[in-house]
């Protein structure tokens, strides 16, 4: 097998040098074709068949070898043969080329790939095996990537080579008669003037149109598949039906009832969602509080002697409640009704994918958007009932502040909430199964935070990995497992929040009753636009991710929205390439793009550029000098990949950077702005300033010294 390999590769190598070698790229050219045209038909017109025999081997070479030149002979084969027996010709050789392809990869690349690049892979390996024939269909029809790396990539999929046949032959049909019509039109002009002749000029008009009508043909194609089992009604009652009240939810509704379009938003909890009832809006409010009680720790450096408070907790919690409920009008039902939205409170229930039950009402509507969010992840831990575990759903009932607190979870909630209630008087012991805390943030932005937490005397047990929970002579107490110890590591504490993520919300309304894809994280399957595997029925926020983020989540709303509202006549793609976020921690961890972990891991190339904010003069009057500033950009270019800001109100100095990446404009641009002296919001001009003088044109530059030297004599 190995020498059968070998063999070919070394074959294959040959020919591809060959063909570059002896630059027989320049006979594929439309000069050369068009050039040879008269004795091209001389030949045809001689000998038809051989003719004809000669165009298809050269034909199914050209494509087995993946070699430049197919769509050229496609439109000679018009020229030389006419459409009919052009059509054929092209339609059964490029099959059999495209087959052969595909076989030469599956032998020679499919092992080494698959153990290479799997992850890669995964994404066409589960199109694939998801949707099958039809996968291939749609990337022939239209096809996203070019043909030849088509049939590269199915070769290193499960996918049979017969299935692999018949779906090219069919899938490729449409855009090869387009293309050999175009070829025999053009084969047709005697001179320049026959070029706006109506044959030619309708050629070239299915030439462009082709792509949009074999897009609305796949379209109605996948509806047909997916409707089959169901009877859609013959008028609706809405526009547009939205299950789920938080962001994601709130924003598409006010969209729709923006463009006047019959809205109604179903919820079954309360308006406003996970932020503002459990997640942002009290998380902040409870760290406004331990703010203040850390900046109390910091009066004598400020010049104050003697200062100092008593933490009332329950007075704490009740404050946290009171900033729930002066926001809540926001999101209430009073101002929703206000704009135009019809507010259900109830449980939806998805019937169909026009039809969703309430309070026993059926509700008809053209589309649906689900915004159903995600819960707190609770762990199947042995005797985790017993400690009457809080998550950061349940935490705000909290009264009775607990003496000693364990936080399970080093992400985000769980950093936030630790330090908090530890500056509130808690004992505070931290739970990480991994090695360090925030492992989504670079090492150096891990370890500000660490060090901050172990200054102020946060308990880190890093490498802990939770094994089980028990009640011991009344005390409550976790076992965990480490590298370090042979026996479990045995920790007391008196209240346990668990914080180990979200996880989304996928049952309750009907999507199994609808099939609805559910990825391997748990998350509902959407594609570019939104769409579930029904293009009426979409989903936003948290349900759906990939980012479990407030603004993320109004982000994706826009899109589905406007995508359910005004498809089929325009559709949006979802765009990712900016979403910033922020740990609310002291310091603050604010990320835009890409960090030094993301960037290797992807094997992007990139330029670090790090400015200590410490050295910031309004960040050393604010006795918060401490922190860092640090840009990834292309090698040698000005071009923002991406941000991180560790320090005091990192989350508002990262708005810069995310405007630039936005927008377009580099470190040169941030560099010409003026920031406000003496502000936080300078580190952002100065880290640019560091990228400036470490790429300063030096040959330039001592071209200048030579320049003023010679001006003083």
């Amino acid at each position: 097998m190995r020498s059968s390999k070998l063999f070919i590769v070394i074959a294959l190598i040959a020919a591809i040098a060959a063909f570059f070698a002896f630059d027989l790229g320049q006979f594929f050219t439309l000069d050369y074709l068009k050039g040879q045209q008269a004795a091209f038909t001389a030949q045809v017109q001689a000998h038809p068949w051989l003719a004809a025999g000669v165009f298809f081997a050269v034909y199914v070479l050209v494509t087995a070898l993946s070699l430049p030149g197919a769509a050229l002979m496609t439109l000679l084969a018009g020229a030389l043969f006419g459409l009919l027996e052009g059509f054929v010709i092209v339609s059964f050789a490029s099959t059999l080329g495209a087959t052969l392809a595909m076989l030469l990869s599956r032998f020679l690349l499919r092992d080494w790939v698959q153990n290479k690049f799997a992850s890669a892979m995964r994404g066409i390996e589960q199109g694939v095996e998801h949707e099958g024939a039809f996968y291939l269909f749609a990337l022939r029809l239209v096809p996203v990537v070019p043909f030849f790396v088509i049939n590269l990539a199915m070769g290193l999929t499960k996918l049979r080579a017969s299935t692999f046949w018949w779906v090219s032959q069919l899938g490729m049909l449409p855009g090869t008669l387009v293309y050999v019509n175009a070829g025999r039109e053009l084969g047709q002009l005697d001179s320049l003037g026959g070029i706006l002749s109506p044959g030619v000029l309708g050629a070239f008009v299915l030439l462009g149109v082709f792509p949009l009508i074999a897009r609305k043909l796949l379209d109605m194609l996948k509806a047909r598949r997916v409707y089959q089992r169901w009877t859609k009604p013959k008028q609706f009652d809405r526009n547009l039906v939205v299950i789920g009240a938080g962001s994601g939810g709130l924003v598409s509704a006010y969209i729709a009832a923006a463009v006047k379009a019959n809205v109604s938003l179903i919820e079954k909890h309360q308006m406003g969602g996970d932020c503002l009832n459990t997640g942002c809006v009290p998380s902040k409010a409870l760290i406004r509080s331990a703010k203040f009680a850390a900046e109390l720790k910091k009066a004598e450096q400020l010049g104050f002697s003697g200062a100092q408070a008593q933490v009332d907790f329950a007075k704490v919690m009740e404050r946290v409640q009171q900033v729930i409920n002066t926001i809540e009008p926001h999101d209430s039902v009073e101002r929703y009704t206000g704009l135009g939205v019809e507010c259900i409170q109830g449980n939806g229930k998805l019937l169909s994918p026009w039809e969703v039950e309430v309070n026993g009402q059926r509700l008809t509507t053209r589309n649906i958007i689900i915004a159903a969010g995600a819960r707190p992840l609770m762990p199947a831990l042995e005797g985790i009932d017993s400690v009457g575990a809080y998550n950061s759903d349940t935490i705000w009932q909290i009264r009775e502040q607990p003496k000693r607190l364990l936080v399970l979870g080093g992400g985000p909630i769980g950093c936030e909430l630790a330090q908090a209630f530890h500056r509130l008087g808690s004992q505070v012991i931290q739970v990480q199964r991994g090695a360090r805390l925030l492992p989504r943030e670079d090492d150096d932005a891990s370890e500000a935070v660490m060090a901050k937490f172990r200054a102020e005397g946060i308990d880190l047990r890093l490498g802990h990995e939770a094994q089980r929970f028990a009640v011991e002579d009344g005390t409550k107490v976790l076992y965990c497992r480490t590298k370090e110890h042979s026996e479990p590591v045995r920790i007391e504490f008196d209240e346990v929040l668990i914080a180990l993520g979200r996880v989304a919300n996928v049952t309750g309304y009907g999507a199994e009753e609808l099939g609805l894809e559910v990825r391997s994280n748990g998350t509902l399957a959407v594609d570019e636009h939104l769409a579930t595997k029904y293009p009426n029925v979409f989903a936003v926020g948290d349900v759906t991710g990939p980012y479990q983020f407030t603004h993320a989540a109004a982000h994706q709303a826009w899109y589905a929205a406007v995508n359910a509202l005004f498809a089929p006549f325009k559709r949006f793609k979802v765009d990712y390439r900016v979403i910033p976020w922020a740990t609310f921690t002291d310091p603050e961890v604010a990320r835009v793009g890409l960090n030094e972990q993301d960037a290797k891991a992807q094997g992007i190339a990139y330029t670090a550029t790090t400015f200590g904010i410490d050295d910031l003069d309004r960040a050393i009057a604010d006795e918060a000098a401490h922190g860092f500033v640090k840009v990834l950009t292309v090698p040698g270019k000005d071009k923002i990949l991406g941000v991180t800001i560790v320090g005091e109100h990192a989350g508002d100095l990262i708005a810069e950077y995310v405007a630039a990446m936005k927008h377009g404009y580099g470190l040169n641009k941030i560099l010409g702005t003026i920031h406000i002296y003496p502000t936080l919001a300078e580190a952002n001009k100065y880290a640019a300033g560091e990228w400036k003088r470490a790429h300063a044109p030096q040959g330039v530059l001592n071209l200048l010294g030579k320049f003023h030297r010679w001006r003083l004599s």
